[in-house]
C-alpha cells in the first residue's frame, strides 16, 4: 500500500531517464484523469533510455492518481527490480509490457487498460467496427489476441507479440485494450481514440447490431488513409494534455 510520496529521484537519474519517468507518470495522471484505471491495476509503462533493456512500470499498490516520477519502478526484462525501493511490481502487468518492450524497438511507451467500453467491444466476436470516425481511423490499425487468463504464464509472451504484429493499437480479448507509441504522446493518442471508439460502439449497439449504420466501403478506405496521420495530431494535443495535469492533477513531475 502506498505511504506517501517517496524521496525525489531526479538527481540520482539521468536527465533521459528522468524525462521518460515525468512522461510515464503523465500517462498514468492522464488515465486517472479520465476514469480510465482500474483501482491499483493494470499498466503502462515506458523504456528507459540505454542499452540495458531496463523499463518503468508501477509500483504495486499506488492508484494511478497517486503516481510520480519518482515512485515509478525500473526492471529488467526478467523482472528483476534494478533500483533501491521498498516497491514491488505486479507480474501480471509485467508479463504483458515485458513482451511489448523486448518485441517491440519502437514500443517505448505501452499503455493497457481494462475500462468498460474497451473490455465490452474486447469481448464482442465482430470486434471494432466501422460504426464511428475514430474506428475507420483505427480498424486497420487494431490487433486481437485471444484471452488465455490472467497474464501470469510467460509462454504467453511469444503469441502476445505475434499477434500484435507490428500494429500500434490491440484489443485483448474479454480483457481490456493496449496501445504503444515512440513517444507518450503517440502512446495516448492512440487509446484516446480507440477507447473513445470503442464506447462509440457500444453506444450505437444498445440499439442492436441489425440497426447500425456502418459506414460506407469509400469512406473507410479514405478514412483509412486519413488515419496515417495520428502522428502529427498526437503532437499537438500533447502539451494541452500536460496543462490540463498542471491544472487538475500538478505533483507528477515530482
Amino acid at each position: 500500500m502506498a505511504d506517501g510520496a517517496p524521496a525525489s529521484l531526479k538527481s540520482r537519474v539521468s536527465e533521459a531517464e528522468w524525462q521518460v519517468r515525468v512522461e510515464l507518470a503523465a500517462l498514468y495522471r492522464l488515465v486517472a484523469l479520465h476514469g480510465w484505471d482500474d483501482m491499483i491495476f493494470t499498466h503502462i509503462s515506458a523504456r528507459v533510455p540505454g542499452p540495458e533493456h531496463h523499463f518503468l512500470i508501477n509500483p504495486y499498490g499506488y492508484y494511478f492518481e497517486e503516481i510520480t516520477a519518482s515512485s515509478l519502478v525500473k526492471v529488467d526484462l526478467d523482472g528483476n527490480i534494478v533500483q533501491e525501493t521498498t516497491n514491488f511490481i505486479n507480474p501480471a502487468g509485467f508479463t504483458i509490457h515485458s513482451a511489448v518492450h523486448a518485441a517491440r524497438e519502437d514500443a517505448l511507451f505501452v499503455i493497457h487498460l481494462h475500462t468498460v467500453a474497451g473490455v465490452g467491444v474486447a469481448a464482442q466476436q465482430h470486434g471494432l467496427l466501422p460504426v464511428s470516425q475514430n474506428a475507420c481511423l483505427l480498424q486497420h490499425q487494431v490487433a486481437y489476441h485471444g484471452y488465455e487468463g490472467l497474464a501470469l504464464n510467460h509462454d504467453e509472451r511469444e503469441r502476445l507479440v505475434a499477434d500484435l504484429g507490428d500494429k500500434p493499437l490491440m484489443l485483448l480479448r474479454n480483457h481490456g485494450t493496449l496501445a504503444v507509441g515512440q513517444t507518450a504522446a503517440a502512446a495516448w493518442v492512440g487509446m484516446f481514440f480507440l477507447e473513445r471508439a470503442c464506447a462509440q460502439q457500444i453506444a450505437a449497439l444498445s440499439a442492436g447490431v441489425d440497426k447500425v449504420l456502418i459506414a460506407p466501403d469509400a469512406a473507410q478506405a479514405e478514412t483509412k488513409e486519413q488515419g496515417k496521420g495520428i502522428g502529427f495530431v498526437s503532437a499537438l494535443a500533447w502539451p494541452g494534455a500536460l496543462r490540463m495535469l498542471d491544472r487538475k492533477s500538478p505533483g507528477y513531475d515530482a
